[in-house]
């Protein structure tokens, strides 16, 4: 009997190197958020920074509060955008994943027919080499 070839594996092949790009990519953009996250906890723990040492302050003048609220307008506005990139990173994420299951599923589809057709083969094999075997074991009897 032949030996098993899948016809599909070019494509099985190609599909796994897709559902490697789209893993990378879904890697990427879950950095990108991480980042977001981390910008934004450092800010906002800036902002607490400033905002205690200038309470700590015995004598405060009258410029250092401004420069205080200052900080803390800009440290807001900062975090509002971080925020805005948060759920855009957010957005992307998840339509990156819905593509990296897709593709998931895709390869997954493939494996599952090239075990289906390997199956299928082995059971023609088997059944190959039963009917080779009983013709041997008919065919020692027959001998004279």
């Amino acid at each position: 009997m032949i030996p098993f070839r899948f016809r599909l594996e070019k494509v099985l092949d190609w599909r796994r190197a897709r559902l490697e790009l789209e893993e990378m990519n879904y890697r990427r953009h879950a950095a990108i958020l991480a980042e977001v996250d981390r910008q934004d906890a450092e800010v906002q723990s800036a902002a607490q920074t400033a905002e205690q040492r200038v309470r700590e302050w015995t004598p405060v003048a009258g410029f250092e509060l401004d420069a205080l609220d200052a900080f803390r307008l800009h440290a807001q506005r900062k975090r509002k955008d971080l925020a805005a990139n948060r759920a855009e990173a957010l957005r992307r994420l998840a339509a990156q994943q819905a593509v990296m299951l897709e593709a998931r599923r895709n390869l997954r589809l493939l494996e599952r027919l090239k075990e289906r057709r390997l199956a299928e083969w082995r059971a023609a094999l088997d059944k190959e080499t039963e009917e080779t075997a009983a013709e041997s074991y008919l065919a020692h009897w027959r001998r004279p």
